[in-house]
């Protein structure tokens, strides 16, 4: 299934992207959220539409997408997990997964405006692979992990490098801005995707190609990111994982580049759909 959120901001209802069309599933009476997963949604979803399916109302292309899943407890990203993307900003290869968070108010929907905050000159692109956590997980091994996993989902992991770089700290002050994690355009089931370690993933700045490359890339895969990550925290049901980004970010050109009012970012994973996003001044 491709699970999707649609309508204004704060009021989404949830449906699905089918092959040719999108449906409301607000009958469902059931938002992607924590409650969702932990109670075994994916599942009684299926079962729910089997028999309900066919009355459902086809959502408009026009309509807005917001993020594909409610607001998780946490998004948690793992940092130079690509070695090219690594040689790029001069960060040595790390020797373990190196963690940050972003904060929750910084979701939006895939094609929504991403906001260049007050004071920023350094806002950046990063398309990344993101993973959203099934069931309760702390303490799991590499190989239990993909038990732990409910799908993928495309993100944008907008930065902003002064404030990551350049301020005392840790890099949540240039991570954690609004509109700084689109996720979606929806949430592919992980029956939806054959193998998350070899997926092709790029994104464009105003219609140029500057990152082209393949999830084949990680330093850490997808497995040993969940298990790694739960041996520190327990991962919660909707939680999601960003599993960073490979090399072709604004930081990494002579001289670094760096969004500007107006640009346009268009963005996609292999199998999980596009996202789309224009850069905007701060008001």
């Amino acid at each position: 299934m491709k699970l999707i959120r649609f309508g204004s901001e704060g009021q989404e209802k949830p449906g699905l992207q089918l092959e040719n069309k999108r449906i409301d599933i607000s009958a469902f009476a059931e938002d992607f959220d924590e409650k969702f997963f932990e109670s075994n949604g994916l599942e009684r979803l299926k079962d729910w539409l089997k028999t309900n399916q066919a009355n459902c109302p086809t959502v408009d292309d026009a309509v807005r997408l917001g993020s594909p899943i409610g607001r998780p407890s946490k998004l948690v990203c793992v940092g130079l997990n690509y070695a090219k993307h690594a040689e790029e900003t001069n960060a040595k290869i790390p020797s373990e997964p190196v963690l940050f968070f972003k904060s929750t108010t910084a979701i939006v929907g895939p094609n929504d405006n991403v906001i260049i905050p007050k004071n920023s000159e350094k806002t950046d692109w990063e398309v990344e692979l993101a993973i959203v956590i099934g069931k309760k997980a702390s303490y799991i091994s590499v190989e239990e992990a993909d038990d732990y996993i409910a799908g993928y989902v495309l993100h944008n992991d907008v930065s902003e490098r002064a404030f990551q770089i350049e301020k005392e700290g840790q890099w949540c002050k240039g991570k954690g801005c609004d509109t700084f994690a689109p996720l979606g355009p929806f949430m592919a089931t992980k029956d939806e995707v054959k193998d998350g370690n070899n997926l092709h993933l790029w994104l464009d700045v105003n219609g140029e190609r500057l990152q082209d490359s393949s999830t084949s890339d990680f330093i850490f895969n997808i497995q040993h990111c969940v298990s790694y990550i739960s041996q520190f925290m327990t991962l919660l049901p909707g939680d999601v994982i960003s599993t960073g980004t490979p090399f072709g970010v604004g930081l990494g050109f002579q001289p670094p580049r760096y969004l500007r009012p107006g640009d346009v970012m268009r963005l996609g994973i292999e199998g999980l759909g596009v996202q789309e996003q224009t850069a905007v001044a701060y008001k």
